[in-house]
């Protein structure tokens, strides 16, 4: 199985208690997200920043990825879409795997934050993970299969999710719709609203998710 492309920010205490895993959106890179790291370093001081690439050249961006195509904005196949997605979170619950191994961290000390697709990835793969991971942020995204959560989830861990109201990529409704379907499955799920954001990641949502990263990772200090 082929591994996936990374970036890493070491902490800025040089320790590595903990690790935060973004995955980036359709047709971006690992490297889109991977600044918020170096933003939120200062409160965050023993954690390991990593950035992913999907295994897919974009076709809408070639110089960006795809952790599976979109039939509504490149001419996919739904059929095609649900393969490459399984085969994509084989490759992401591998590269966990691997990652928490070389920073040699348990789950409990990692937290996904997805963007977009990668928000889609983040909510498909951690539950279907025997450990869990601290938590998942997921940003302008939504839940794949929402009807199959509950009997396929292995692990319930929280979740944070955020929407800007005026999305116009992936829509608002589908925060009500991710947030019911888990908390039905057994999941905690807190949420925000972004007032008047499309599809991004505001000021508040960003200081929403640091909020909940630092809950979730608890005192850095108690990492190993």
């Amino acid at each position: 199985m082929s591994s996936l492309n990374c970036q890493r920010r070491g902490s800025a205490s040089g320790k590595t208690n903990s690790l935060v895993l973004f995955l980036h959106g359709y047709g971006a890179n690992g490297e889109d997200l991977l600044g918020i790291g170096e933003h939120v370093a200062p409160v965050l001081p023993d954690t390991v920043f990593v950035a992913v690439d999907a295994p897919t050249p974009s076709v809408a961006n070639p110089s960006g990825f795809q952790w599976f195509p979109i039939p509504w904005i490149d001419g996919s196949t739904e059929a095609v879409m649900v393969k490459e997605l399984v085969r994509s979170a084989k490759l992401l619950d591998a590269f966990i795997d691997k990652i928490l191994a070389d920073e040699g961290l348990n789950p409990d000390r990692l937290v996904l934050f997805g963007f977009s697709q990668g928000t889609m990835m983040g909510l498909h793969v951690a539950p279907r993970r025997a450990d869990p991971v601290a938590g998942i942020v997921g940003f302008s995204g939504r839940l794949m299969f929402p009807g199959c959560i509950a009997e396929e989830a292995k692990s319930r861990p929280p979740a944070l999710l955020v929407h800007g109201d005026d999305d116009e990529v992936v829509p608002f409704a589908e925060l009500q719709a991710a947030t019911e379907a888990l908390q039905a499955a057994g999941f905690e799920v807190s949420s925000h609203v972004m007032e008047g954001m499309g599809h991004g990641i505001s000021p508040d949502g960003l200081s929403m998710a640091l909020n909940f990263i630092r809950l979730r990772l608890g005192s850095e200090s108690d990492g190993s």
